[in-house]
């Protein structure tokens, strides 16, 4: 039981760090409001929220001000088989009521399948592992990424500013068909306002107090000056999350690492990246050597990050200008998925 003291009255600056190697946690302090003022060591808007759920890699700042004399850190693991616990006291020796576990919560069908509007939805790029009947003879293969090559938008607009909105066309790479993914997703979600499963309608389940506040990456938006860099990308890089989960394979675009070819990157150019998850599982994706800046479906940039999450069948994008050369590390920071494959070399030249 971690004790940091406290003086009554004052103002206290929480640094969370995720130091796990394979866990989400959803970290509250019951009865104590926090306003989080830095997200990965950049400076953000103040947001007040009762709750964060954050990955490994992951930082958060956060401000409290104490009112008791001790009150519980609680921080539960996103699968509820555990917690960690520390104390904020006036005084060492004190603590506070620990809560319980939430329950288990099961992903829904738009968790694993994305937004669910039939009218629209194509069959043919739904996972195969769990559609063993389907006939794939009339797929358009001709239309999609060949092997595993990151996909280059940049002529996918005719307009004046054609790459003022991320792509929505969904392209799923020849290197996906395979033994190494299980499942694809044709209709993914592209909102950033979900906390994620188990922390959603907290309040009207009654788990949670009325109005209890948690944070989503829509709440985030970095202060004035930190997002220094407006120029629109030149290009798109779309890569897809996959994996199977039977043979705990992990990849890029179906392709673990040793079978796939680096990501090239011109030195001070402004790219934008798309990532699609394509699994039934949220991974923190770090790239390494430059800043991730998160933007909406729109286009409209929101928040420096060095690790993004990325839900099941969700759809994100970020725009990054690669100043240092060299070969960069690209991974999900859940350890286990890295190994198992979820890494990509980025050369910037």
């Amino acid at each position: 039981n971690w004790t940091g003291l406290f003086t009554p009255g004052e103002r206290v600056r929480l640094r969370f760090i995720n130091a796990a190697s394979n866990s989400f946690y959803d970290v509250r302090i019951p009865g104590l409001k926090m306003v989080v003022v830095q997200a990965d060591g950049q400076n953000i808007e103040p947001v007040e929220v009762d709750e964060f759920r954050f990955g490994p890699g992951e930082t958060y700042d956060v401000l409290v001000e104490p009112s008791g004399d001790a009150h519980t850190i609680f921080a539960q693991s996103m699968d509820r088989t555990g917690f960690a616990r520390g104390t904020l006291a006036i005084r060492e020796g004190l603590s506070a009521p620990v809560p319980a576990l939430d329950p288990v919560e099961w992903l829904t069908m738009a968790d694993m399948m994305g937004r669910m509007d039939h009218g629209e939805m194509n069959h043919g790029a739904m996972g195969h592992g769990a559609m063993q009947g389907m006939d794939h003879a009339g797929m358009n293969h001709d239309s999609m990424r060949h092997g595993g090559m990151a996909m280059d938008h940049s002529r996918h607009g005719m307009g004046q500013q054609p790459l003022a909105r991320p792509s929505q066309k969904v392209n799923h790479a020849r290197t996906e068909y395979s033994p190494s993914t299980d499942m694809r997703v044709d209709m993914p979600r592209t909102n950033l306002d979900d906390p994620g499963i188990g922390l959603r309608d907290l309040s009207q389940g009654g788990r949670r107090p009325q109005d209890h506040q948690v944070l989503t990456l829509a709440d985030l938006r970095s202060r004035e000056g930190v997002l220094n860099d407006r120029r629109a990308p030149v290009r798109e890089i779309e890569l897809h999350l996959t994996g199977n989960m039977e043979r705990y394979s992990w990849s890029f675009d179906g392709l673990e690492f040793g079978k796939s070819t680096p990501v090239a990157m011109k030195h001070g150019e402004r790219v934008r990246v798309i990532l699609q998850n394509d699994t039934m599982m949220t991974h923190p994706m770090h790239l390494h050597g430059m800043w991730s800046d998160l933007e909406d479906d729109q286009g409209q940039l929101r928040v420096r990050r060095h690790t993004i999450p990325v839900q099941p069948a969700q759809r994100i994008s970020f725009l990054t200008t690669p100043h240092d050369l060299g070969r960069w590390a690209w991974h999900c920071h859940l350890l286990f998925h890295m190994d198992a494959g979820m890494f990509r070399e980025v050369v910037v030249s």
